[in-house]
């Protein structure tokens, strides 16, 4: 294990991860949802979004992940907050037994005027436009996702 991964297993053993989630919405109302293949959530659909860094500002880890995890500046458009939550996994990005992932969510939701082309990062192995009750249904969307349209 790498220095750098073993101190971040240690900050998410001691305490929960703040992070932002993007809901994306393109002008036809379907939201836009990626496959999973990093842990937590390791192959399900679920909304982009990552972790605020140390010393960055809300603005700033929206435009960063928007733009790792879309492949686009999304920096222009006004969100929306739609809340808090929070999303407690059994595992985390290593796997290490016994350390649990808790994050503090702010949900913000993005409603497109116009239609963007999206691409995957390397945590996502695809990226997909969904209309809302399919991905209600489906049981490869993530529950902490759905939780957003119920």
């Amino acid at each position: 294990m790498k220095k750098e991964e073993k101190h971040i297993l240690e900050i998410i053993k001691a305490t929960p991860l703040v992070s932002i989630d993007l809901i994306i919405k393109n002008p036809q109302k379907k939201v836009l949802l990626g496959k999973r293949v990093n842990r937590p959530a390791r192959g399900y659909w679920f909304v982009p979004g990552g972790r605020i860094l140390k010393n960055e500002t809300i603005k700033q880890a929206f435009k960063r992940i928007a733009e790792r995890e879309v492949g686009n500046d999304l920096s222009g458009e006004v969100p929306h907050l739609l809340g808090a939550y929070e999303h407690i996994y059994e595992d985390n990005f290593l796997n290490a037994a016994g350390i649990n992932t808790h994050y503090v969510v702010l949900a913000f939701v993005i409603t497109l005027q116009h239609d963007i082309e999206v691409k995957p990062d390397k945590q996502h192995s695809d990226l997909k436009w969904w209309e809302i009750d399919k991905l209600l249904v489906e049981p490869t969307v993530h529950q902490n996702t759905k939780a957003y349209f119920r």
